[in-house]
């Protein structure tokens, strides 16, 4: 996947470039991936919260799309994030 932009020429804080070079590499061939934020947090080493605004920071940058995932059930399931905007 390709972007029109370096990340680095997003002027993100070092938050939202962790977090984006993290969705990067999980995400398949389609820019896709579905990590909970508690997974994204641990293996970065970050709090929940900072998680949570770094995805704020990208989505407005328009570098992710978030898409919550519901169970047949009804329940909530992890979202799905589109890399690419």
């Amino acid at each position: 996947m390709r972007f029109k932009r370096e990340i680095y020429d997003y002027d993100l804080p070092h938050r939202a470039v962790a977090v984006f070079m993290y969705l990067s590499n999980r995400s398949g061939r389609k820019g896709e991936c579905f990590p909970s934020v508690k997974t994204i947090a641990q293996d970065l080493h970050i709090s929940k919260s900072t998680v949570f605004r770094a995805l704020n920071d990208l989505e407005k940058a328009e570098l992710i799309v978030r898409e919550q995932r519901w169970r047949d059930n009804g329940g909530r399931s992890s979202t799905l994030y589109r890399l690419g905007g």
